[in-house]
């Protein structure tokens, strides 16, 4: 077991020093053993060690809240989830302590550097038809990002193409000749400058697929830390939010059948608080 949890996760956790403390467990609390033999469908628990994270300042709005459904206004470079560095600096885990709610949980993805609109279940029994309706589509979703203004581009156009993304790469990449898998509608709502509002209705939610969507017109959205070259930007740099806002969402609910929609209160440009 010492060389298989070696090999999962070293360098990451320091393996033997958890081994020795006996912070890894089985699931009947049995501590584990280096030398324990390594058997198929074994499940082991431990909690990694957690580095000191500087708090994220904007503030988290709570947008709704009632008995199955909470709505949170989420600041650009606050985890949606607790994933990789960012833990307690997450939407789930501030929340769940905030509001007294230990079952909280997303039920769609936004990206830690995205703001705006998110909404999660109170309890586990209420996530299953909600999720059921964001993965069939069900939810009308509005986006507005902030890019560079060009006058040669026709607008409204809809965007298809198939967008993959590899396990542990930090960009997606747009595959040609492939089946499309990502759409997106672009139209613009105003403009400034040589900036541009653009609002962006996305009819399918792949990682990275607004972001590279605009990219792929020549109009990459401003302070992207990744389109169109990855930028150098520490992990705990709020400076620089990136200038897309979830700005709405729409739907049935698929308990009590009514009508649903709630707005982001926030307004490009995204303004960092620090």
């Amino acid at each position: 077991m010492g060389a298989w949890l070696s090999h999962k996760l070293a360098p990451r956790v320091d393996v033997a020093r958890l081994l020795a403390d006996e912070r890894f467990v089985y699931g009947d609390a049995r501590p584990v053993r280096d030398d324990d033999p390594c058997a198929p469908y074994t499940f082991v628990w431990f909690h990694r060690d957690l580095r000191d994270e500087p708090v994220v300042p904007s503030s988290l709005p709570v947008i709704h809240r009632d008995e199955r459904l909470v709505v949170v206004d989420k600041p650009a470079f606050l985890s949606a989830i607790p994933r990789g560095d960012h833990v307690v600096q997450s939407v789930v885990v501030r929340l769940r302590a905030e509001l007294g709610l230990p079952e909280l949980s997303t039920l769609h993805r936004l990206d830690r550097v995205t703001s705006g609109v998110l909404m999660l279940a109170t309890e586990q029994r209420w996530r299953s038809p909600y999720q059921r309706m964001f993965e069939r589509g069900a939810v009308r979703k509005t986006y507005r990002a902030l890019a560079p203004w060009r006058a040669d581009l026709e607008l409204p156009v809809t965007v298809r193409n198939h967008i993959a993304k590899e396990r542990g790469a930090w960009r997606a990449e747009v595959v040609p000749d492939a089946p499309v898998n990502a759409e997106t509608h672009v139209d613009l709502e105003s403009t400034d400058g040589e900036l541009g509002v653009y609002r962006l209705t996305p009819r399918t939610g792949r990682t990275h697929q607004l972001r590279l969507h605009l990219y792929g017109l020549g109009i990459p959205i401003v302070d992207d830390p990744l389109y169109p070259v990855v930028r150098e930007v520490s992990i705990d740099d709020f400076s620089r939010p990136l200038q897309l806002l979830a700005s709405e969402l729409a739907f049935t609910d698929p308990v009590d059948g009514t009508e649903r929609s709630f707005a982001s209160v926030r307004q490009l440009p995204l303004v960092a608080d620090v």
